[in-house]
């Protein structure tokens, strides 16, 4: 009867530190989740700010592009009006 109850007590033993382990790699598992969620968040916010960034600098490229194109028109009408003189 000793060697039996040797053996559950060992059993026992084994069993709260498999129940130990497992509980710590759920809680390790759970932190890794919440890790990864908060590192895709911070991505995330970069990309949205690289984005806004391009945005602004494409909002400023098409008015110099706007402000080019009224002067290539008005360099053109110039051209036009003022008579050439091929003497």
């Amino acid at each position: 009867m000793d060697h039996f109850n040797r053996l559950v007590s060992e059993q026992m033993v084994t069993m709260e530190k498999l129940l130990y382990l497992q509980a710590e790699l759920e809680r390790c598992q759970q932190i890794e989740e919440e890790l990864q969620t908060l590192q895709n968040a911070t991505n995330l916010e970069s990309i949205q700010s690289d984005i806004q960034a391009m945005k602004q600098e494409l909002k400023e490229i098409q008015l110099i592009f706007e402000k080019q194109t009224e002067e290539v028109i008005n360099s053109y009408r110039e051209m036009n009006l003022t008579p050439s003189c091929n003497f």
